[in-house]
């Protein structure tokens, strides 16, 4: 949700936004208008309400006259009652107007994207900015093979069951097995470890909210037709635990002094994936769920942006410590979420398909989620919104995927890095004895 003041104030602000967003910029002055009318009837009605009370004190006295028989006073009496009834029916004409004025500057308030960055590239899915690459693909062709897919590496290692998992559920879900189990285990101890050192606090939220939660962070709106709704208990599927998290302080005042509050949140989450069909639809690039560790942060708006950095460093030095080679992307307008006003991208290189693929993400969505979700924090001087901010550390499927394939070996068998040891067991997955 925007300030309104913003709107009131600032309207060509907003719709240079809009229209960096590819969003309908008639929409500024569709709420502009509501927004007038609500103001103009509710003035209105204070303006009629102070009137009819004014009315209720004549009466008031003339009912007790009216009693003694004085035909003038019964007369002045009936006149005033008269009033009262067409006064009345006024004011309830008035407020209804009011209100609906009101619900039709709420109903555009809440398909408004918040505000870009001044600083965000312009553009769609493929106006990004690259930021900086890290590391550097490994040469396969000069160590005598072919890299192989995870696809057929998760077999040969006994990892990945991609044909049981759509015999059982259907097409885009998958076992992982052995090994590929184990992997993901030793991934998110890995990242919770990770995470707990760099001052966020654990947490295992619920992956079913309510529609308050889903609407609150903005995942009800562009991004509604990938969410999972179960009907006859009005729950919602979480597609990223960053929906529980944000939600996790809804209607609460904060003291400011507690600030920033950091969790990193593991969770199952489900994506129906609408409009993807025939993109990274083979393995487990592209999943209806996978399990992820995501950090969120609350913050004051000051600090917002220095948090966002912070959060991107933790993801990049996470990468790094799984040594895979990616790169860093300054996501464009039109590519980014509603509630965010930034977003950095960390994609690793994915060798079999010769591409960088995105594995983690980060947000700042300032006070667009806090203000619908009622998330204040409260100093000695005021009582202000928080912003909030999100970022991935680690996605389970996508994340394998990328160990997989650039620490693979001629054999099959892959390396584990260094730092996943401890938490693995093993400094090398080996293929299945009877793949060997």
């Amino acid at each position: 949700m925007l300030d309104p003041k913003l709107l009131r104030e600032t309207p060509d602000l907003v719709k240079a936004s809009q229209k960096a967003r590819g969003a309908d910029e008639s929409m500024v002055d569709a709420w502009i208008a509501a927004d007038s009318r609500w103001r103009e009837l509710n003035a209105a009605y204070d303006t009629k309400r102070a009137e009819q009370k004014n009315l209720s004190k004549e009466i008031g006295p003339l009912q007790g006259k009216a009693k003694s028989g004085d035909e003038s006073v019964t007369a002045q009496l009936e006149e005033l009652m008269k009033n009262a009834s067409r006064m009345a029916d006024d004011l309830t004409k008035t407020a209804e107007a009011r209100d609906k004025a009101e619900a039709e500057a709420a109903q555009i308030m809440s398909g408004f994207a918040n505000i870009v960055d001044v600083v965000t590239p312009v553009g769609g899915e493929e106006d990004f900015k690259i930021i900086e690459t890290v590391g550097k693909p490994k040469d396969f062709k000069s160590l005598g093979f072919q890299p192989k897919d995870h696809i057929e590496l998760g077999q040969i290692l006994g990892a990945i069951d991609i044909e049981r998992g759509a015999k059982v559920s259907g097409s885009r879900f998958y076992y992982l097995t052995g090994p590929g189990a184990l992997l993901e285990l030793a991934l998110v101890r890995m990242a919770m470890e990770f995470a707990t050192k760099a001052g966020f606090t654990p947490v295992l939220p619920p992956s079913l909210v309510r529609p308050q939660a889903m609407e609150g962070t903005g995942f009800l709106g562009q991004a509604a037709v990938d969410v999972y709704h179960l009907p006859a208990d009005d729950l919602y599927l979480v597609g990223t635990s960053e929906v529980p998290l944000a939600a996790f302080h809804m209607d609460e005042i904060l003291e400011a002094k507690q600030l920033p509050l950091r969790y990193a949140g593991f969770s199952p989450c489900f994506r129906r994936e609408a409009g993807s069909h025939g993109k990274d639809t083979k393995g487990i690039m592209r999943v209806h769920w996978f399990d992820k560790v995501e950090m969120f942060s609350f913050c004051n708006l000051n600090d917002a942006a220095a948090e966002h950095q912070r959060i991107l460093e933790l993801e990049k030095e996470f990468l790094k410590a799984l040594e895979l080679p990616f790169r860093v992307l300054d996501i464009a307008t039109g590519d980014l979420g509603s509630s965010a006003i930034r977003k950095f991208d960390c994609e690793a290189w994915i060798p079999s398909q010769n591409t960088y693929r995105e594995v983690t993400s980060t947000s700042n969505c300032t006070t667009y989620q806090s203000r619908r979700l009622r998330i204040r924090s409260k100093s000695s001087e005021s009582t202000e919104f928080v912003a909030t901010l999100n970022g991935t550390l680690m996605a389970s499927t996508r994340t394998i995927v990328a160990i997989l394939e650039n620490h693979q070996q001629a054999d099959g068998s892959v390396v584990v890095p260094k730092a996943l040891v401890p938490y693995l067991g093993l400094e090398v997955i080996k293929p299945l004895a009877n793949n060997a």
